[in-house]
């Protein structure tokens, strides 16, 4: 088997009186959509935010690509190889599109603070490319044709898709997808789905977090599924959505998947 993308163990977090996190793990191979839900309050979304940075681990091991990785700020995250979007929308509103994808593509940029003061040829030129990338990201993504509209200006689905495209700019190992589909209409949904198929075929490794248990089944290659902030279950959609401990906890009793 080649070299997981990303692997996670052990992880376990407690905020106060509250143990949010015992011993999860998870394991995410090349090329995979892996999803990770679970019932309000089940610490899908402190785990997340722990692989992300936003949150320091109590206990834990990670590897990024085979390499130990130690996620203790979002920008070190961000330069290690994992890029994320917010559930809720996290742009800059008086940016454009385009700029918004530039500041991710920035990451990658190899011009200093000395660079951008003096205007130096290199860094002239290295502006060029990142903004020539970051149009070719948001035609990629759908919405190239508001490259220069402000960010607050786009649709809640646009803005949806410039987050993506944002965290693609940073060419990352994984992007992580936090709630994608939040408020969005079925339309929407169906645009989002498409999308990150195509993120998929292209070779991308996505770690997806979402309420909406049919999009997470049609998409996932593997799923793992917390409840109370265990791990009660992990396996492809087809066996999660079977097993009687995810269907009593998450899925509702008296649900069947077909």
């Amino acid at each position: 088997m080649s070299q997981a993308v990303l692997k996670v163990a052990n992880v376990s977090k407690r905020f106060g009186g509250l143990q949010a996190l015992s011993d999860v793990g998870i394991t995410i191979q090349p090329g995979q959509v892996y999803g990770l839900i679970g019932p309000n309050g089940a610490g899908k979304t402190t785990f997340f935010n722990v692989i992300t940075g936003l949150y320091t681990p109590d206990s834990g091991s990670f590897e990024l690509g085979g390499a130990p990785y130690v996620p203790t700020a979002v920008h070190e995250v961000a330069k290690a190889g994992i890029a994320r979007t917010f559930q809720n929308i996290r742009l800059f509103a008086e940016m454009t599109a385009l700029e918004n994808v530039m500041v991710g593509r920035h990451v990658r940029s190899g011009s200093g603070l000395l660079g951008a003061i003096f205007r130096t040829p290199k860094f002239n030129a290295e502006e060029a490319a990142i903004a020539a990338r970051a149009q070719e990201l948001l035609d990629y993504v759908g919405i190239g044709r508001y490259a220069e509209y402000k960010a607050r200006t786009l649709s809640y689905g646009d803005q949806r898709r410039l987050e993506i495209a944002r965290a693609l700019a940073t060419d990352p190992k994984l992007i992580a997808l936090d709630e994608p589909a939040a408020g969005m209409n079925a339309t929407e949904k169906v645009v989002l789905r498409e999308l990150i198929d195509r993120i998929r075929k292209d070779g991308r490794t996505i770690l997806l977090i979402e309420h909406d248990v049919k999009l997470v089944m049609g998409l996932c290659d593997r799923v793992t599924v917390l409840d109370y902030g265990k791990q009660i279950a992990e396996g492809t959609p087809y066996d999660v959505q079977r097993d009687e401990k995810v269907i009593e906890a998450y899925l509702g009793a008296g649900h069947k998947a077909h």
